[in-house]
């Protein structure tokens, strides 16, 4: 993988990431029309670099969400803050399924970023059947609550799954079970933070992330390349959202799904 790949695949990411389309899904598809390979020097890096990438994207929502993260946090502390408190709650129960799936599960879920392509246009598909409900869902004022955040704590699990886009996956469960749009997005775009963060600590720590010299220099220009773009395509998503249009995306998961199936 050279420079411009790296930072091509950046781009992808931190458009992606945002987007209900599946960031993970994209990147396995970009990789692979674009003839990435995923091996350097005999070791194997596909995984290393899409959570490289997704840290990227951390970054990119603590810088619009910044105010909102630091209250979550001081909330913790403050017995006062109780709506702090209890969204610091909610972000900890929505991450129990996929922290406990994923840590069953990892050697299985990586196998599944390795090119598996049909797998990615049918989770695609999947994704964009999941929009398109968002359409029939009637507009509610619900809060969020420890039942609803384990429910979408759920639906981000399976979309540990490459082509199921997590964005997609978790606001759309959110709009369904009637919480407010507004609500569903940040909840949706800070719940995952956690997770990586704690994915890299853990690989770091286990030695798995396979930080070599060979692609040190394509991971840092696809991080900063998925940070700038991260930064835009979350303000945008966070409009779309306001504005309902969810749905509006569901013919592209499934035209892109379709194409993945058929051209691999």
């Amino acid at each position: 993988m050279d420079l411009f790949e790296a930072i091509l695949l950046g781009i992808l990411q931190g458009i992606t990431e945002y987007l209900p389309v599946s960031s993970s899904g994209h990147l396995e598809l970009g990789k692979h029309f674009m003839g990435v390979d995923h091996q350097v020097g005999g070791g194997h890096y596909g995984v290393t670099f899409n959570v490289i990438l997704h840290l990227a994207t951390v970054f990119s929502t603590w810088v619009i969400f910044r105010k909102e993260i630091n209250t979550i946090l001081l909330g913790l502390f403050d017995k006062e803050n109780k709506e702090a408190r209890s969204f610091s709650l909610y972000v900890i129960i929505s991450m129990i399924p996929a922290g406990v799936i994923g840590f069953l599960f990892e050697d299985q879920i990586d196998q599944y970023f390795s090119g598996n392509i049909p797998l990615v246009g049918w989770m695609l598909i999947f994704t964009g059947g999941l929009l398109l409900l968002t359409a029939m869902a009637k507009k509610t004022d619900k809060k969020l609550s420890p039942l609803s955040a384990c429910i979408i704590g759920l639906a981000q699990a399976i979309a540990l799954l490459p082509g199921i886009s997590r964005s997609g996956a978790t606001i759309s469960t959110s709009v369904l079970l009637g919480i407010d749009k507004e609500t569903a997005a940040r909840f949706s775009f800070i719940m995952v933070m956690p997770l990586i963060v704690g994915k890299v600590l853990k690989d770091l720590i286990s030695g798995d992330m396979n930080m070599g010299t060979e692609v040190l220099l394509p991971m840092s220009f696809g991080f900063i390349a998925a940070f700038i773009t991260g930064v835009l395509a979350c303000q945008i998503m966070l409009a779309i959202v306001k504005q309902g249009k969810l749905a509006y995306f569901s013919l592209y998961c499934l035209g892109v799904g379709l194409m993945a199936i058929v051209l691999a």
